[in-house]
């Protein structure tokens, strides 16, 4: 676990120090705008309806379970701030990631051959913007049953003591598996390596998919550093591609 953390923070700054590179910043440019844009306007919206969903919330419950809130106040609150933080990060993340999925699929690309000297399979244009879009799509059918289970389950649990102690927990570990699938899936789709096969492969080496992940998910948390974390994470994604699962 530990060599994973270090490997993963190793290949997240191997990333920053590749979208700086001469020949790769054109390819930077678009995705950073539209990560700027949905992270901006997402949060924004988040934080001005936040308030409004607390009123909501405690007039749906019972009395005693408002008391019991406010005496546990200084735990709970700060783990759903959390627990909201990771689901808008990762919710703004995959509508980003959808916008910028050809852009991404290019960034890769460019920084594999940097790397190896070597490009994917060659393909029309026309043809790589469909097969990353259905790409995504696959992605989203993953991700959407998955998430909104958890997010049932969180909207159940978050009244009872203890258990809405966990849900910050799993909702971090299911987002950080997420993002590491997400990034790391660019170069893999590059190689049109098949949706089943790249999470076999993933699942090889969990830990270090979760522990990518779980940075990229910090990361993304963060104001100012989270509008930079799409064009970095894929680079590093595409590092650890090549030297771990290539």
């Amino acid at each position: 676990m530990i060599r994973d953390g270090r490997q993963s923070g190793h290949y997240l700054s191997k990333g920053w120090s590749l979208v700086s590179q001469p020949g790769l910043r054109r390819f930077v440019f678009l995705p950073l705008a539209i990560n700027f844009l949905c992270f901006g306007l997402g949060f924004w919206w988040l934080f001005v309806r936040f308030g409004e969903f607390l009123d909501w919330s405690r007039d749906q419950i019972p009395d005693w379970a408002v008391n019991l809130m406010d005496a546990l106040s200084w735990l709970i609150w700060p783990l759903f701030v959390l627990s909201v933080l990771l689901l808008g990060s990762y919710f703004f993340g995959v509508v980003a990631n959808w916008l910028a999925a050809p852009f991404n699929g290019l960034l890769a690309e460019a920084v594999e051959e940097h790397l190896t000297g070597q490009k994917p399979p060659p393909e029309f244009m026309h043809r790589m913007i469909l097969r990353t879009f259905g790409r995504e799509w696959l992605k989203l059918k993953y991700y959407l049953p998955k998430a909104i289970g958890m997010l049932l389950l969180w909207l159940m649990t978050f009244y009872i003591p203890l258990l809405n102690l966990v849900m910050p927990v799993l909702w971090f570990l299911f987002t950080a598996w997420m993002m590491g699938m997400q990034y790391l899936d660019y170069p893999m789709d590059n190689h049109q390596r098949p949706f089943p096969s790249m999470l076999q492969a993933l699942r090889q080496k969990r830990g270090m998919v979760l522990s990518f992940g779980s940075l990229v998910a910090l990361i993304g948390m963060v104001p100012l550093l989270n509008i930079f974390v799409m064009p970095v994470a894929v680079a590093g994604a595409t590092a650890m591609w090549v030297e771990e699962f290539k």
